[in-house]
C-alpha cells in the first residue's frame, strides 16, 4: 500500500490522516510532523504515501497539497452528492425569524391555508415570510381553495418535521397544551 514508510509505520499514517481530517483549513508539512512528533522528512514522506494511497483507491476523499498545505478533501467525482447534503443540511439548519415562526404556527395549526387566511390571523402581511418557508422546504403549496380567484393553499412540508424534530403533525401539542404551558409561565 505505502511505498516508503514501512508496514509496522502504518499506524502514523492514521495519525496523519487523522490531523489532516481535523485541519479543517489544511496543514503545512511542519505542523502535521510537530502533532505527529516526527522529522519533517519522515512526515512529507507519509502525507506523499497517503495522498498516492487515496488516488490509487476507490474512495470519495483525496489527500492533496494546495497553497503550501495539505488537505484532506472531497474527490471532484462527489461534487453533486456532497453538494445535494450541504444543500439539505444548510435547510434543516436554518434559523426562523419570529415573523417566520408565527407564520409556520398559524399554517402547522391551521393547515391547509391560504395567505390571505394568515395575514388575516397574523394582523400583517406574510408574502415573503411565505416565500422564505417555501424556499426551504419547511411548508408547501397543497392546491388551491375552491374560492374565488382560487388561491394557494399552504400546509408544512418534510423539512418541517426535521426543523422541529417532530415524528408526525400529530405530535404538535394542542393548543390547550400552550396556554397550560404560558399560564405556566414556561412559554
Amino acid at each position: 500500500m505505502c511505498s516508503s514508510i514501512p508496514k509496522t509505520d502504518k499506524g502514523l499514517l492514521k495519525q496523519v490522516e487523522a490531523v489532516l481530517f481535523v485541519a479543517s483549513e489544511g496543514a503545512s508539512v511542519d505542523q502535521v510532523a510537530s502533532a505527529v512528533g516526527l522529522d519533517v522528512d519522515r512526515t512529507l514522506a507519509a502525507l506523499e504515501d497517503l495522498s498516492r494511497s487515496y488516488s490509487e483507491g476507490e474512495r470519495g476523499l483525496e489527500v492533496v497539497f494546495l497553497g503550501g498545505r495539505w488537505h484532506l478533501c472531497t474527490a471532484p467525482e462527489t461534487s453533486s452528492s456532497v453538494d445535494s447534503f450541504r444543500e439539505n443540511s444548510e435547510r434543516e439548519n436554518i434559523r426562523l425569524s419570529k415573523a417566520a415562526l408565527e407564520t409556520l404556527a398559524v399554517i402547522a395549526y391551521n393547515q391547509p391555508v391560504t395567505r390571505s387566511e394568515v395575514e388575516e390571523i397574523r394582523g400583517v402581511r406574510c408574502e415573503r415570510v411565505i416565500d422564505t418557508l417555501l424556499t426551504h422546504g419547511i411548508i408547501r403549496i397543497s392546491g388551491r381553495k375552491k374560492a374565488t380567484g382560487s388561491p394557494l393553499l399552504y400546509r408544512t412540508g418534510e423539512s418541517f418535521l426535521k426543523v422541529f424534530g417532530l415524528g408526525s403533525i400529530s405530535d404538535l401539542p394542542t393548543v390547550a397544551e400552550i396556554e397550560e404551558l404560558r399560564s405556566g409561565g414556561e412559554v
